[in-house]
Parts: structure tokens; C-alpha cells; sequence
């Protein structure tokens, strides 16, 4: 797992970015979410996650984000 700290939200679409510790901004939306642990409308700018990232269509993607 990778850990990071989210960036940027944009609320009415349902996704963000998540800047990773290792400095590379991945992408995710809420269906990336691990919803037994965070929802969508929980989630802030600079809250501290935990996410895996996979290559998406446009670049790197994050997937099963939980809230550190």
C-alpha cells in the first residue's frame, strides 16, 4: 500500500487526486473508494490515506483509498 494525502476533490463529479508520498499525483474516484471505511462526502483536502495505485486510461490510478 502507498500513502498519501488528498489534494484536490471535486465534489459534484465524485473524484479527486491524491498526491503520493513518493511525490506522483494519482487519480481516483469514489467507486475507488473502500467504502466500509470512508465515504466520498467524508473525505477533505489534506486528509492522509492509504490507497494501491494501477495504471488507468489517463494515468495512474488509486484504488481501496482508506483514511490513515
Amino acid at each position: 500500500m502507498l500513502t498519501g494525502t488528498v489534494k484536490k476533490l471535486v465534489a459534484e463529479k465524485r473524484y479527486g487526486f491524491i498526491r503520493s508520498s513518493e511525490g506522483v499525483e494519482d487519480f481516483f474516484h469514489q467507486s475507488g473508494l473502500e467504502m466500509t471505511t470512508v465515504r466520498f462526502d467524508e473525505l477533505q483536502e489534506g486528509d492522509r490515506v492509504a490507497f494501491r495505485a494501477i495504471a488507468g486510461e489517463k494515468g495512474p490510478r488509486a484504488i481501496e483509498v482508506r483514511t490513515l
